[in-house]
């Protein structure tokens, strides 16, 4: 049987797309997916590009894509989830279309539950990143630009560690805790973040000990 596929790949700006240099990675990133996830016969049945930003979903490229992909039956590929969408509400709405079929190259193993919880956990850490420049900003405004001492800024930085450390287990909780209910064990819930394609605050893959102090952390709230 043969597999058909619509790749779909998207750059937010025109110098991106004239370089290609955008592109070439989620090209990379797509043909690792064929190579070591597709194990038998596929066929691309097209290519379609946007440069555009992934806040507008009314790309015409993409309505392309997904037509083509709804009237052949064939899978939507896009090499990470943000290509496709930086709006969460967006990708729950293709993730619901009982015509549309959809596999993310970064994220060979992850079913539509965990799409929609990375999709929903990624758009909660960009909101908190926006939040938090504007705050330093603000601060940087209200001290004139002038830096405090080495110990000031040693403790800031500490403090800016444990918080992000704390919202990085908040972003997980409604994903962690259910499976802690379950009875699951961590070495079990490492390999669930780990298919889900989330990694660590380090970028590396999940272990169980790192899970227990993550267990450790949401429940000391």
């Amino acid at each position: 049987m043969v597999v058909q596929y619509v790749v779909y790949r998207r750059v937010s700006t025109r110098k991106q797309g004239d370089s290609g240099l955008g592109l070439e990675a989620q090209d990379r990133d797509i043909s690792l997916y064929l190579q070591n996830y597709e194990p038998g016969n596929y066929e691309l049945l097209g290519s379609f590009v946007d440069v555009e930003s992934g806040t507008h979903d009314d790309r015409p490229e993409l309505g392309k894509a997904m037509d083509m992909a709804r009237k052949t039956g064939a899978t939507l590929l896009v090499s990470k989830l943000d290509r496709l969408s930086r709006k969460v509400s967006f990708i729950a709405s293709l993730l619901d279309d009982k015509r549309l079929s959809l596999k993310v190259a970064c994220m060979p193993n992850a079913d539509k539950f965990q799409l929609h919880i990375y999709a929903a956990l990624a758009e909660q850490e960009r909101d908190f990143i926006s939040a938090r420049t504007k705050a330093a900003l603000k601060e940087a405004k209200a001290r004139g630009t002038q830096l405090g001492g080495l110990r000031d800024a040693t403790h800031k930085r500490n403090q800016a560690a444990r918080q992000q450390a704390q919202y990085r287990a908040d972003r997980l909780k409604a994903l962690v805790l259910p499976m802690v209910e379950q009875g699951k064990t961590t070495r079990l819930i490492a390999d669930a973040l780990n298919r889900a394609g989330i990694l660590t605050s380090r970028g590396n893959r999940w272990q169980s000990g790192q899970v227990s102090r993550l267990i450790g952390r949401l429940r000391e709230k």
